[in-house]
């Protein structure tokens, strides 16, 4: 078994033929669907459509391509000139294609009636929804001159700020009881079974952020600037609204979430402060504790180990997903273990043109990280269940990409801690409570935060240690009296790349959405069996091709309505009662 992923079914280096003959493809093809875009006026309205949305696929196509080889190369070596190179290469060609495909875009939603062609045409009735969507989003476009000018200017803008808060946490070197480590490295041993090493690793993890912090601020404020500026020129009310315009989802099926959530703080508070009772502290807990294991649960996993846990447990929900987790195993669809230049944390990138997807982790053997593996594997998983649609059907928007993943993790905890007897049933619990805090309390703060630096720095630049104080007040909102005030942590901002995009603003009540959403799906299958699994396999196949709410729809649920999400919370306060009672 590989433990570092192979790129080789997209390319074999820069120097590989198809490599090279695809850069010269897609010039070509970018050239092509220039021309076309400036002679549409001249062309028959039928023939162009048609027409068009080819050259859309094929765009579709070649960009996911390269996207996914280029950026999965540089996300294992960040200092890798090479890689950096070929990556503005082809952000610099692929902007080329921005004006031409804004044209084409604006032509086919100005085609009155367009449904008239689906009878005749049974590819473009496959693209209902997303020609509906174009005709949305046409109204949110900008003139062809002003979004290819936009384009081009990313690159040395949000682009290049975003490489830069990569870059400076994937190399920054911490120094922890007298040797250098990684970022990610550090960051690992907050799961450490000693306390003594978490602390020391927290000291010096916020110690080492100080280094970089003020550089970074410059990433967070012009990104976020750049982002209110063309929100702002583009109509739309605000980021929020665009982001949750381009999520396909309710602004009601947001707040109703948001409403659940704080109504249920006081519970994870009351989890957190029993945690910190536990471990001897009298003022809530502090932030180093937060993944402290609990008990006598500090079992390890080696890769191997992790492979057939995983399958083991999906066996019993559907064997199409038990089958999928050994072929990711077996072909090296995963990179596993932290290096220096690799990016922390963990991600999957479907490739459904390939058929597959590629993971990365930084796995050094808890549950935690065989919980992470189930996690990407589950992307994996709503990946093979819409790798059969069309090529411009295959974007499921932020919220709805958290579902599977995180219905993976109810999959293999539910059926661990169900195993478990006592104190062993008390720390796995307690395991999964943390997961949980983070995609509520943590998520919420972060929410809490972005929206702050984006209301902020529309009247100034927000200096290092003004986020700093944003980002500890938001901690405090979110997780009260649950941790200890004088250990919080100022530079959550610094490390969490989902605050570095210009194209996916609000990357953090997604992950609410989807732990709550899974949840209560979860729920369902509990209370079904059987019969939900090709509910849930529907609407995990619908959320590339409906709104959010109507994909929820095909497991008969309505996510509008709090009580949906509050159905969810109630489930995990039940795991909060029942840590408390076997604590004690």
């Amino acid at each position: 078994m590989n433990k570092e992923w192979s790129l080789d079914f997209l390319y074999r280096g820069f120097e590989d033929e198809e490599y090279k003959n695809d850069k010269k493809k897609l010039e070509a093809l970018i050239s092509e669907v220039s021309r076309f875009s400036s002679e549409l006026s001249e062309k028959q309205e039928e023939a162009a459509l048609l027409q068009a949305v080819e050259y859309l696929e094929q765009l579709q196509l070649m960009g996911s391509k390269f996207a996914g080889y280029l950026y999965s190369k540089q996300a294992v070596n960040t200092s890798d000139s090479a890689t950096v190179n070929e990556i503005n290469y082809f952000e610099k060609t692929l902007s080329l294609s921005t004006k031409p495909s804004a044209v084409i875009k604006k032509f086919i939603a100005k085609i009155p009636n367009i449904e008239k062609y689906y009878e005749k045409y049974p590819k473009l009735k496959g693209y209902d929804y997303i020609l509906s969507e174009m005709k949305e989003e046409a109204n949110y476009l900008l003139s062809d001159d002003v979004e290819e000018v936009i384009a081009k200017l990313n690159i040395s803008a949000a682009s290049a700020w975003s490489s830069m808060q990569s870059y400076l946490t994937s190399t920054l070197e911490v120094e922890y009881r007298d040797s250098m480590i990684t970022l990610s490295e550090v960051r690992n041993k907050a799961y450490d079974a000693d306390v003594k090493v978490r602390k020391e690793a927290y000291i010096a993890e916020v110690k080492a952020l100080e280094k970089i912090k003020d550089a970074i601020s410059y990433s967070l404020n012009n990104i976020k600037t750049q982002v209110t500026t063309i929100c702002d020129l583009r109509g739309y009310e605000s980021p929020l609204s665009m982001t949750l315009i381009d999520s396909k989802m309710k602004r009601e099926t947001l707040d109703a979430l948001l409403e659940a959530i704080k109504e249920f703080l006081p519970a994870f508070h009351r989890y957190l402060k029993h945690k910190a009772k536990l471990l001897g502290h009298e003022h809530g807990l502090p932030w180093y504790e937060l993944f402290a294991p609990l008990g006598e649960s500090g079992r390890r996993f080696t890769v191997e180990e992790s492979k057939d846990y995983l399958i083991k447990h999906f066996r019993g929900f559907t064997a199409d997903l038990a089958d999928m987790v050994e072929e990711a195993f077996d072909n090296a669809w995963i990179d596993f273990y932290p290096r220096k230049g690799k990016v922390g944390g963990a991600f999957c990138e479907n490739l459904p043109f390939a058929k597959q997807s590629i993971i990365l982790s930084n796995f050094e053997g808890s549950l935690s990280d065989v919980v992470t593996l189930a996690h990407e594997l589950g992307h994996a998983y709503h990946g093979l269940n819409i790798q059969e649609h069309q090529p411009l059907n295959v974007d499921y928007s932020m919220p709805v990409a958290e579902t599977a993943s995180t219905f993976n993790e109810a999959l293999i905890m539910d059926a661990v801690i169900e195993e478990a007897q006592g104190k062993e049933k008390m720390t796995l619990i307690e395991s999964q409570l943390q997961d949980f805090t983070q995609i509520i309390c943590d998520i919420y703060s972060r929410y809490l935060f972005e929206t702050a630096v984006f209301e902020q720095s529309k009247s100034g630049f927000l200096f290092a240690d003004e986020l700093k104080e944003l980002m500890l007040w938001a901690q405090k909102e979110a997780y009260g009296e649950g941790l200890d005030q004088d250990y919080l942590h100022p530079y959550m901002w610094v490390v969490k790349g989902h605050y570095y995009s210009d194209s996916h603003n609000f990357y953090n009540f997604p992950y609410a959405f989807g732990g709550l959403f899974a949840r209560g799906l979860y729920e369902k299958y509990k209370a079904e069996g059987e019969a939900f699994v090709s509910k849930y396999k529907a609407l995990l196949n619908a959320t590339t091709i409906m709104s959010v709410e109507d994909a929820a729809r095909q497991a008969e649920i309505d996510i509008e309505n709090p009580e949906f999400w509050r159905n969810s919370l109630r489930s995990v306060e039940k795991m909060i009662d029942e840590f408390i009672s076997l604590a004690e």
